[in-house]
C-alpha cells in the first residue's frame, strides 16, 4: 500500500463511503480505485488527486497532505545513481534488497535520519 492509498482508504472509511461509491463520484472503476488504494497502480494524476480531495471534502492542510502523499506514492521507482558516489549506489541497491524485510519502526527511524540529514 502506498502512503496516498492508505490515507485515501482511511478518509473514505471515516466518511462511510464504499469503494464503489467513491469510484463512481471520481469517474473511475471500482477495481481501479481498489488497486490505487493497495498500491498496485502508479502515482495518481493531479486531476484524480483533486477529485479525491473534493469527493472527501478535504480542505487546507489535509488537502496539502494528500497532494504530498500522492507525490510520494509511486510503488515502482527507479533511482539513477550514475555520477554519484559508489556509496550512493550501494545504499540504493541494499535498500532495494532489504526494504521488504524492514518493520515500520525501523522505516520511521530511517526516514527521520534522512529528513534530518537533508531537510526539505
Amino acid at each position: 500500500m502506498t502512503p496516498f492509498g492508505a490515507k485515501m482508504r482511511e478518509l473514505r472509511n471515516a466518511r462511510g463511503l464504499t469503494q464503489a461509491q467513491m469510484a463512481s463520484a471520481l469517474g473511475v472503476s471500482p477495481p481501479y480505485l481498489s488497486a490505487l488504494e493497495r498500491g498496485q497502480r502508479g502515482r495518481p494524476s493531479w486531476r484524480l488527486v483533486q477529485g479525491v480531495i473534493s469527493c472527501l471534502g478535504v480542505i487546507w492542510d489535509d488537502a496539502e497532505e494528500i497532494e504530498t502523499l500522492a507525490g510520494l506514492s509511486h510503488p515502482r521507482i527507479t533511482i539513477d545513481t550514475s555520477g554519484l558516489s559508489p556509496l550512493a549506489t550501494e545504499l540504493t541497491n541494499r535498500l532495494s534488497q532489504k526494504v521488504s524485510n524492514l518493520d515500520d519502526a525501523t522505516l520511521k527511524k530511517m526516514l527521520n535520519v534522512l529528513e534530518s540529514a537533508v531537510p526539505g
